[in-house]
């Protein structure tokens, strides 16, 4: 069953929050909707520009329009993730997707206003909703870098004032998340002071956290056990931070690099203890079911647990 991203806001607001799972592949997108029918939970699933270079935009949509027929009973939203204007642009006219995100973080204030205003008149003639960002994250996600030096957390003397001028229907803020595997250093965490004077200003408004992902340790060991080399100081958010800032108006949380880790330490795996075989069937079952094991356990977190039933009703 296929909603809008706003009604999903609408319903969770500081009650729970809504996975936003990034896709790439048929594996991860079975084990998203066979954890999502299995559990009951309302979930997002998102696509990036360059998963849609990877696959093809018609590719995902065809398989997320498969899944939707093999899981029958799964309530979701088509979110297009950190889009420039001409990603959003298409994926407004194509009608596929129920909320889109345009990405003008980079630019001056002003110019962030203009661009995902534009963006924000045309979905809105489609009833499809658009989630905008304000501040910078550091990090990597796909092709888009970002120096530390240069991350800027969201002002929050500046959230009303761009809500107000661009219209976009959700918020991403930078409050302390990067994108990849190595989120925070040190004992940084979530800025929570900054969150609360965002929710003050902008009450009942969905906020949005990208770099959501735990970057779990235990995945980190297995890859570097199984010939990888990935830095053991990576730090995701923690689930204590997810759940407290769930009560401060974060509606959605983004998920890319888990999904990445765990395929890494799957396929590592296979190939390390299983070197006489070749058959891709194998390893792409269990990142199934790994990947189904990983999202239920991230909607009991969430508390989205049962939930997909109030949009059934």
């Amino acid at each position: 069953m296929l909603v809008s991203t706003s009604e999903l806001f609408r319903k969770c607001y500081s009650r729970y929050g809504i996975a936003a799972v990034n896709v790439w592949d048929m594996e991860q997108i079975h084990g998203l909707f066979a954890a999502a029918q299995k559990s009951n939970s309302p979930f997002i699933i998102q696509t990036t520009p360059v998963a849609r270079n990877y696959a093809s935009s018609e590719m995902l949509i065809a398989m997320i329009s498969a899944a939707a027929k093999i899981y029958p009973k799964t309530v979701f939203a088509i979110h297009l993730d950190h889009g420039n204007k001409e990603h959003a642009f298409q994926s407004i006219r194509s009608g596929d997707y129920t909320s889109v995100m345009i990405d003008a973080s980079h630019e001056p204030f002003d110019e962030n206003v203009k661009i995902t205003k534009e963006i924000v008149e045309e979905a809105h003639k489609k009833s499809i909703s658009v989630e905008a960002e304000l501040g910078v994250l550091s990090g990597v996600e796909d092709d888009l870098v970002v120096d530390e030096k240069n991350k800027k957390y969201t002002q929050p003397d500046e959230v009303v004032e761009f809500v107000e001028q661009a219209g976009c229907d959700s918020l991403a803020v930078a409050v302390g998340t990067s994108h990849g595997a190595y989120k925070f250093s040190g004992k940084q965490g979530l800025q929570f002071d900054i969150l609360e004077e965002i929710q003050q200003k902008l009450p009942g408004f969905p906020l949005v956290l990208h770099g959501g992902s735990a970057v779990n340790k235990d995945e980190i060991q297995r890859i570097n056990a199984a010939g990888g080399q990935l830095g053991i100081d990576a730090k995701g958010v923690s689930d204590n931070e997810i759940i407290k800032a769930i009560q401060f108006g974060v509606c959605k949380i983004n998920i890319a690099t888990d999904a990445r880790l765990i395929w890494t330490r799957v396929v590592r795996e296979f190939f390390k203890y299983s070197p006489a075989q070749f058959d891709p069937i194998v390893p792409g079952k269990s990142y199934m079911e790994a990947f189904e094991m990983f999202c239920i356990k991230k909607f009991e977190l969430f508390k989205s647990i049962g939930k997909a039933s109030e949009f059934k009703s």
